[in-house]
């Protein structure tokens, strides 16, 4: 058993339809989706493929950490570099309690998932309703690439 709904390399995922990245995430889920988790996952998609155009690697969605029983919503890795990417879908404010929580998943993954022992983990949160969420997305991960390279 895996511990992520879906894995691709970022050139594919950009290629491929949303319904069917849907798709593959509702048949490996493990829990029930609903059809606001699915237009969630549509939102998501959407931003990761504006954000994500210029990038190679590999991307996960609805990724386990392993003995911790949580989910980040999207690991992405770029350069060796983990992006733990969680979303806030409606939200106009980025809220204490969700940064701490995307915060706890980058640290839960750095200790409880061997291959991630070593890697630098970029914790980040995405508000969608917030202004200017996509460019500062995209921002936020070129700085971190040049800040690591």
């Amino acid at each position: 058993m895996t511990n992520y709904s879906y894995k691709d390399n970022i050139q594919s995922f950009l290629e491929k339809s949303t319904e069917e990245i849907i798709g593959y995430i509702s048949l490996a889920n493990q829990f029930d989706s609903t059809q606001l988790q699915n237009r969630a996952w549509e939102q998501q998609i959407l931003i990761l493929k504006n954000t994500l155009k210029d990038f190679s690697g590999t991307i996960f969605f609805e990724f386990s950490i392993p003995r911790m029983g949580k989910r980040v919503d999207s690991v992405i890795i770029i350069d060796d570099i983990v992006f733990v990417v969680e979303f806030k879908v409606g939200e106009q404010k980025y809220l204490q309690y969700d940064i701490e929580q995307v915060w706890d998943y980058a640290l839960d993954l750095k200790n409880f998932h061997k291959p991630s022992h070593l890697a630098v983990i970029a914790p980040i949160l995405v508000a969608t309703e917030a202004k200017n969420h996509l460019l500062k997305l995209q921002q936020l991960l070129i700085m971190i690439i040049c800040y690591y390279q």
